[in-house]
């Protein structure tokens, strides 16, 4: 569900005890590990961790006076999201992530091509996410992006996908 929130404070306060403890503690987190750079927001109201226009003048390509996202985080109506577009844009990061998320959660993970979902009263693995944060620089998520734009405006689907897993390093170290 989208909020009406100007900031995460007031985002956070509006969310029942339960999901506000989680989603305290999953912005914390994320924060404690967030490489410099990011700066914390609201977009597409939920939290946000963006790069300023004044790191990346060019912004968001789908809407260019948006700066680049790179992870949110919302309450939405049946579990907690965490989008982090690492995920989506480094297949060798998404497979680590997999591979981590079992033993580190006691859980399969539940997940949409960027977006982890969190149900009601399930263990957050908070340290997982915090090794994710730090897996990518703001450095390193342009250059990124750069690269997948590129790779989406010249070729087919089929071979952007090729394309990315070449991409992708060891452990998403790339």
């Amino acid at each position: 569900m989208q909020s009406h929130a100007t900031n995460p404070d007031e985002y956070l306060a509006q969310l029942p005890t339960e999901r506000r403890e989680a989603m305290t503690e999953l912005r914390r987190t994320i924060l404690e590990n967030l490489p410099e750079g990011f700066v914390e927001t609201m977009s597409y109201g939920m939290i946000g961790y963006i790069v300023p226009h004044s790191s990346y003048a060019s912004g968001y390509h789908a809407k260019p006076k948006d700066p680049l996202p790179f992870i949110n985080i919302a309450s939405q109506t049946n579990h907690i999201a965490l989008y982090h577009m690492g995920l989506y844009a480094n297949e060798g990061l998404l497979s680590w992530f997999v591979g981590e998320y079992e033993a580190a959660s006691g859980r399969k993970i539940d997940m949409g091509k960027g977006c982890v979902r969190f149900k009601p009263r399930e263990k957050i693995p908070y340290e997982l996410i915090g090794a994710l944060v730090r897996k990518i620089s703001m450095k390193q998520w342009i250059a990124a992006y750069e690269k997948q734009r590129m790779v989406y405006a010249t070729v087919t689907k089929p071979q952007r996908a090729a394309a990315r897993r070449q991409a992708s390093g060891p452990g998403g170290d790339s």
